[in-house]
């Protein structure tokens, strides 16, 4: 076991100092392109504007023959391009496949001024990180990087989950940790070919009426990753990362996806994945927080300047625990408004 006190040393000669702690900023959707499509790869400046974090992707959805063209697209278009505030991230190939070395070495050496966060798949274990880390510091130094290349795991595999609490505590670099619905529905053996959200089959039923026993009974659809998404927020908020809900395979339903993008939300998830840019706002207006509960919640923070005690506020009864609520509302929303003058003006700030 590394030494407390060594934990926040660079891992190499050169290689900058770890973050003590994980910047906050608006990361409501992680919006995903192929730099190996040119039509996606010319239209990715511009919606750079539109989104919080803007990913190029190299690996599932990216054709085997494409590897390469999705790498060298990504260099390319991190080297000639500035995203101002959009944070610029890339998730590269697992670590067991042939293009991981690769991905790894020359995005670092590269463009590694201008990446904040590089997502690994298919995280197992502590001991992947562990591996990532060390090879990060050292091509880090190499290349010169002068503040610390963050990394983001995609909890995929039953093994990787039953590890979360480990994954997290691995590395100072452990920015947070997204759900891979549809990898993990595979490693589980789970019986669904959807890619997130619910399943018709996965239900609760009421109990029969007992004046009417042949009526029709009620069905409620549940949440096939109520319990992933509580055991990763848990991991996450305890090292204070960041949880983020994945992808959502159904374009065509948004209702769908703003539902699922919601139960996210509630829990604790900070943004999710847009895989089309149709997603884009459907994520920015649910991991937003509501204009009325900010509002309400600015009201508690002034009854309750220092949260202790209790007080009434239109017949409801506030304390430190209601204040704590309050302030992650307000806190989050403040974060928002910096950058978009029309919530800033919905949220009185």
């Amino acid at each position: 076991m590394r030494s407390p006190r060594d934990f926040f040393k660079p891992l190499a000669l050169g290689a900058p100092q770890p973050l003590a702690d994980i910047p906050v900023r608006p990361s409501r959707m992680i919006h995903f392109f192929d730099p190996s499509n040119p039509k996606m790869a010319e239209k990715a400046p511009s919606i750079a504007s539109r989104v919080d974090i803007l990913l190029g992707n190299m690996e599932d959805a990216v054709a085997i023959d494409n590897k390469e063209a999705a790498r060298e697209g990504f260099i390319r278009i991190a080297r000639e391009n500035d995203f101002g505030d959009t944070q610029l991230w890339t998730r590269i190939n697992s670590l067991d496949s042939p293009w991981f070395l690769d991905d790894i070495h020359r995005i670092v050496t590269e463009v590694g001024d201008k990446i904040d966060v590089i997502m690994l798949p298919k995280i197992q274990g502590a001991w992947d990180i562990h591996y990532a880390d060390q090879l990060l510091a050292q091509l880090e130094a190499r290349a010169g990087i002068q503040r610390p290349i963050l990394l983001h795991c995609i909890l995929e595999t039953a093994l990787g989950v039953a590890n979360v609490e480990s994954i997290a505590n691995a590395s100072p670099r452990i920015q947070g940790m997204s759900l891979g619905p549809a990898d993990l529905a595979a490693s589980r053996r789970m019986k669904t070919t959807r890619i997130g959200g619910g399943h018709p089959g996965y239900l609760v039923r009421d109990d029969p009426d007992a004046d009417n026993p042949e009526a029709p009974r009620t069905a409620h659809q549940q949440d096939l990753w109520h319990y992933t998404i509580g055991r990763m927020v848990d991991a996450c908020v305890s090292v204070g990362a960041l949880p983020f809900y994945g992808p959502f395979g159904a374009i065509d339903d948004p209702t769908g996806c703003e539902d699922q993008f919601r139960n996210a939300f509630l829990m604790g998830c900070v943004g999710a994945w847009s895989l089309h840019p149709s997603q884009i706002d459907i994520a920015k207006t649910v991991f937003s927080p509501p204009a009325d509960e900010v509002l309400w919640a600015k009201r508690v923070l002034e009854a309750l300047p220092d949260g202790s005690g209790a007080v009434m506020v239109d017949g409801k009864m506030q304390d430190d625990a209601s204040w704590k609520q309050c302030k992650v509302m307000v806190d989050l929303a403040k974060l928002i408004a910096d950058s978009d003058p029309a919530l800033k003006k919905a949220y009185g700030f």
